[in-house]
């Protein structure tokens, strides 16, 4: 009777090891600090936590020169299949990236211009030259560029967008940040870019409200001066009257505003 722990062909094992990350049959072996870890995000989550800052870094993906296979615990150099047991050490293989991936479902490419893998299927994406990342298809001519903004720190948690495995939406401002990220602030009636204050909600039902409240609470005579405003939208100045709920901009009808002189200035 054949032993069942026995590899018995390239797709032995399939889905069956790996880490929360990903679904792989090898570990890798950091060339940073010669450990082993399952993958590389599991190597930078685990220094990360290190007491000692100095000791803090992350994994460099097309350092990796050595993997462990874990159907047969044979360490060698990085390659598809295992040169002990034939097993294919992740179904999805990247040579430039060292990139294991059993679940091929999640359409892994990769794409030159980013020089990383990426997901979700490759006619499903462009590479954006001006914003420096892949964006969904339905986003070509259809954003507003702002240059290598993937590159950059989600302006909630700070994580690295650029190779970060979190969903990231574009906002109308054209900077970008996660999605749960960005959700979340929905969520608190956070309605401002954090990075360019630009409102990134649909307003229009809250700026008719403002506008009912505004009108039924006239300001005491002693209020009824103008004031300087700069509107965070459309980056207009403008004079508008005086009003504890808000001042709407006199340009795009806009509350994303903010005063920029007092009444001593007038």
């Amino acid at each position: 009777m054949e032993d069942s722990a026995t590899p018995t062909g390239e797709d032995f094992g399939k889905l069956q090891y790996g880490c929360e990350h990903y679904k792989r049959r090898c570990k890798i072996r950091a060339p940073c600090c010669n450990q082993i870890f399952p993958c590389r995000h599991c190597h930078n989550e685990t220094t990360s936590s290190l007491s000692n800052p100095k000791d803090r870094h992350e994994l460099v993906r097309s350092d990796v020169k050595q993997v462990v296979c874990s159907v047969c615990d044979t360490e060698q150099e990085v390659a598809k299949v295992c040169s002990n047991c034939g097993v294919n050490m992740g179904e999805y293989y990247c040579d430039i990236c060292k990139f294991f991936d059993d679940n091929t479902d999640k359409g892994q490419f990769h794409c030159e211009e980013c020089g990383i893998c990426r997901v979700g299927g490759r006619d499903n994406f462009f590479h954006c030259q001006k914003c420096g990342s892949c964006y969904a298809v339905n986003l070509r001519d259809n954003h507003l560029c702002v240059e290598n903004s993937m590159k950059s720190h989600c302006p909630v948690c700070y994580e690295y967008l650029f190779d970060s495995i979190k969903g990231t939406t574009i906002m109308e401002c054209g900077h970008t940040m996660h999605l749960e990220c960005f959700n979340e602030m929905a969520d608190q009636n956070q309605y401002r870019c954090p990075i360019c204050s630009k409102t990134v909600l649909g307003m229009s039902e809250q700026w008719r409200y403002l506008d009912q409240e505004i009108e039924a609470a006239p300001m005491p005579e002693e209020y009824r001066f103008e004031v300087s405003i700069l509107c965070n939208d459309c980056n207009i100045t403008s004079q508008v009257p005086f009003h504890i709920f808000g001042h709407k901009c006199s340009h795009c009808n806009s509350y994303n505003t903010r005063r920029i002189t007092t009444p001593e200035n007038q």
